[in-house]
């Protein structure tokens, strides 16, 4: 198979640092590779979840049970998936679509996938603070200010190696789960209408918390950070080795995440046998823990839900820290250290929470949570999509591609995405359009055209992969040409676009020594770009044009007498597009282009030339290396 090139490397204070000895007991294997996906299922069972799972147990019982089971199963489909990625690739999800996709869109989804895990870390914020007010009567807004020092305990577990931090994880949902365990006996709910809450039912009125609840459940930022915990498993090379630790991390997504299916499922039952079953409608989860211990008679029950309220909050903020930490790094390869990372995100999260519970009190901290899932449940498709591509995507994958019928399973749990996602986005606008009154021009002139960006992007991550190639080799199977078939390329003409600064010595010695290997003639090209030249083009006769000229003939003059064939070309107004029209009417066969390293966000602010000349020529492009110097 054709690797892709290799990123730097997925949490790199951790990369690799848990070892697989050959020699070992299968159940010392197994429990080897235990953890990525223990640390990845405290996301589906964090206070956002509690929630959606509160109100919609509440407020339509059972009813809502089978969205929870179709979550879960989609859960352990995508989660196997990214694990796979990052098994076999090397390259965790997010370093994955920077390899596959352009600049632009990789920076899309990158804001987009922050966008959601400030949403989550949200939850986590209201959560923590919640169980605080819970537990030890500390007002919500303390509660909130008071989670900023949650970065201490993240940076002591990570200088204790992951598996320490699994360790502790893991004791968090064991708590949890503890916790539940109580709560669902002291309920006792039916279970003949548990049953039948298994039976798919959906109406408008539950859609919104039935998409809160996949939101809540099949979490975007979790793909990402389950492709980069799987590599800090140090698994060998050999497709036997990789083989095994697939078949080993499937075992641990399904145990994880089926426990954290337990969780959300408790929650929801305790919700329906308590309130829903005495016509309780709970708006908030400080509602929900004032009215469990009248309803249930005990004393018991209203600690045990503050508690795991609690471990559910804290359990879910170091998972988020590492999940910010993979998306920053293999999207725009910017390493921050941890402890900052953890300060920028939850300061993100902090301000709406403490605007929302200064304006709205306990009863706004509930919409806002709902809310947050709702906002990663439209997030959700756009790491879904490039996750399904690129592990059907041969050339990385190998023996290891996804078979036909998990790629029809992906695809329909892609589309059951989209297509509540799609009805969401209609009825909520319709809603916040009859309801605005004369502010709903402003919905129509931004949300829409925003809707309608992001369902373009959406269209070409399903649809561009199929466009770019991905799939033309079919089965995986090699092309059969010889490399004796192969010829070395002849450049007759060979084009340099300068810039008029210290940086064409990298491009002209370039040029100079692939002219001389070829036996090809130069042609010298610099673009004039001034406001006269961009306006008047060739009649414009100023300081910059006679300089620009005068620049070129010494070098044609300094280049002839080194005995190479050399004609100069000075081009008026947009680079870019002067420097592809001038190759294509010199007939040039390679050009020669100084690059400056620029990122995206620079792009933007100081052009895109040399991107721009490469996807405008039908030649060769050889790009060269410059460093940023002062003009000459």
């Amino acid at each position: 198979m054709t690797e892709p090139r290799t990123p730097p490397a997925s949490l790199s204070e951790v990369h690799r640092s848990v070892a697989i000895p050959d020699k070992m007991s299968v159940f010392k294997r197994i429990f080897a590779f235990v953890g990525p996906a223990y640390l990845v299922s405290v996301g589906y069972m964090d206070p956002g979840n509690w929630a959606t799972d509160i109100e919609g147990g509440s407020r339509f019982g059972y009813e809502l049970l089978w969205v929870l089971l179709m979550s879960n199963l989609m859960a352990v489909l995508l989660q196997t998936l990214s694990a796979r990625l990052g098994i076999v690739t090397r390259m965790d999800l997010a370093q994955a679509c920077r390899e596959s996709y352009s600049r632009p869109v990789g920076f899309a989804l990158w804001i987009l996938c922050e966008i959601a895990i400030t949403a989550c870390d949200l939850a986590e914020v209201l959560g923590t603070a919640i169980g605080l007010n819970l537990l030890f009567n500390i007002p919500l807004l303390a509660g909130v200010f008071i989670t900023a020092a949650d970065v201490l305990l993240l940076l002591y577990f990570q200088k204790l190696g992951i598996r320490k931090v699994e360790a502790f994880v893991l004791a968090l949902i064991t708590v949890i789960g503890g916790c539940f365990v109580i709560e669902v006996w002291l309920a006792k709910p039916v279970w003949g209408e548990v049953v039948t809450g298994l039976v798919p039912h959906l109406n408008s009125e539950s859609l919104y918390v039935a998409i809160g609840i996949i939101g809540a459940t099949v979490m975007p930022h979790n793909l990402y950070l389950h492709s980069a915990l799987v590599q800090t498993r140090a698994v060998g090379s050999s497709p036997v080795k990789i083989r095994q630790a697939c078949k080993y991390n499937l075992t641990d997504s399904a145990l994880a995440l089926n426990a954290a299916f337990f969780v959300n499922a408790a929650i929801l039952i305790v919700a329906a046998a308590v309130f829903h079953s005495r016509g309780e409608v709970v708006t908030e989860i400080g509602q929900a823990h004032a009215l469990l211990e009248p309803m249930l008679g005990t004393v018991i029950a209203a600690p045990a839900f503050a508690l795991a309220l609690l471990a559910s909050g804290q359990s879910s903020t170091l998972t988020g820290t590492l999940a910010g930490q993979v998306v920053m790094e293999g999207f725009i390869r910017f390493h921050m250290r941890p402890w900052l990372r953890r300060m920028i995100s939850r300061s993100l999260a902090i301000i709406p929470a403490a605007v929302v519970i200064g304006l709205m009190g306990t009863a706004g901290t509930y919409r806002l949570l709902i809310l947050s899932q709702v906002i990663l449940s439209l997030q959700l498709p756009f790491a879904v999509i490039p996750l399904i591509h690129f592990t059907s995507r041969r050339q990385w994958m190998g023996e290891f591609t996804n078979k036909m019928w998990v790629k029809v399973l992906a695809w329909i749990v892609a589309v059951i995405l989209i297509g509540l996602n799609a009805r969401l986005v209609f009825q909520q606008m319709s809603e916040w359009i009859a309801n605005a009154g004369g502010a709903a021009v402003w919905i129509e002139i931004v949300i829409i055209p925003a809707a309608v960006a992001l369902g373009g992007l959406l269209f070409y991550l399903i649809f561009g992969p199929v466009w770019r190639g991905w799939y033309k080799r079919a089965g995986g199977i090699a092309p059969t040409y010889s490399a004796n078939d192969l010829s070395a390329p002849e450049f007759r003409r060979i084009g340099a676009a300068l810039e008029a600064t210290e940086r064409d010595q990298a491009i002209l010695a370039q040029a100079i020594s692939m002219a001389r290997q070829h036996n090809a003639g130069l042609v010298l090209i610099h673009v004039a770009e001034s406001m006269g030249p961009r306006f008047w083009k060739g009649e414009s006769i100023n300081e910059e044009v006679r300089s620009d000229r005068a620049y070129l003939e010494r070098l044609q003059r300094e280049i002839a007498a080194l005995g190479l064939r050399v004609e100069i070309e000075l081009g008026y107004g947009e680079p870019a597009r002067e420097i592809v029209r001038l190759a294509a009417e010199t007939k040039l066969d390679l050009l020669v282009l100084g690059a400056h390293g620029h990122r995206f966000p620079q792009d933007i602010l100081f052009g895109a030339t040399a991107t721009r000349v490469r996807h405008g020529l039908k030649i060769p492009v050889f790009m060269v290396h410059v460093s940023k110097t002062k003009d000459r």
